[in-house]
């Protein structure tokens, strides 16, 4: 019809590929990608074998593929769980102050053996565990002393008890922390009745 504009033909070309068909090129290879798995974990913080394992394998990384790669890790000292558990007991007891019992159940949940623990918590100071729930006490003080010496007495042990102390020893640390401040009131106190003392002198 006169006045319309012409429909063009499309020029017959190569049919678009399949993207079934598409080259995506050679998979990837299971240990490279271990390896690059591994190491962005251990860049980020240090970890226990286990917890490697368990990352490669979420990422479905052959079993056989992941034993090969940790292997070699452990022998370039990459993978370490004995420095691991050293570490976590120095980092855990002076952050947050827990106990033995506490250590050793977290390295547990991380995957570290019985052995490796035992080895780790034998080489930490008694004296540090010690000194770990006197500072535990110490930070709670200041928010016990409006009640009774019985009540802060309960409180400042039941702290220490959930962070895994004997009772034993969260009783003794706790007294003698206790005691030591309840020194310092009455040299306070001491101090304020001398200084009005004077000041009432003419």
């Amino acid at each position: 019809m006169a006045g319309q504009p012409r429909r063009r033909r499309r020029r017959a070309g190569r049919p678009e590929p399949d993207d079934t068909r598409h080259d995506l090129g050679p998979a990837a290879d299971p240990e490279s990608v271990a390896r690059t798995i591994v190491l962005t974990k251990l860049t980020a913080q240090a970890r226990s074998r286990h917890e490697l394992a368990e990352a490669l394998a979420a990422k479905a990384v052959p079993d056989e593929v992941s034993t090969a790669v940790l292997d070699r890790f452990e022998e370039l000292g990459l993978v370490d769980d004995s420095a691991f558990a050293e570490a976590w007991i120095d980092s855990r007891q002076a952050s947050r102050g827990l106990s033995r019992r506490m250590l050793r159940q977290e390295l547990r949940r991380k995957g570290v053996c019985d052995e490796v623990i035992a080895e780790s918590l034998d080489s930490l100071d008694p004296d540090a565990e010690v000194a770990a729930a006197r500072r535990l006490v110490e930070r709670k003080l200041s928010s016990t002393r409006n009640l009774d010496p019985a009540a802060r007495l309960r409180r400042l042990t039941a702290m220490l008890a959930r962070k895994g102390y004997p009772a034993g020893l969260a009783l003794r640390v706790v007294r003698e922390v206790l005691a030591d401040d309840s020194v310092g009131d009455h040299d306070a106190l001491a101090d304020a009745e001398y200084a009005r003392q004077d000041l009432d002198v003419d």
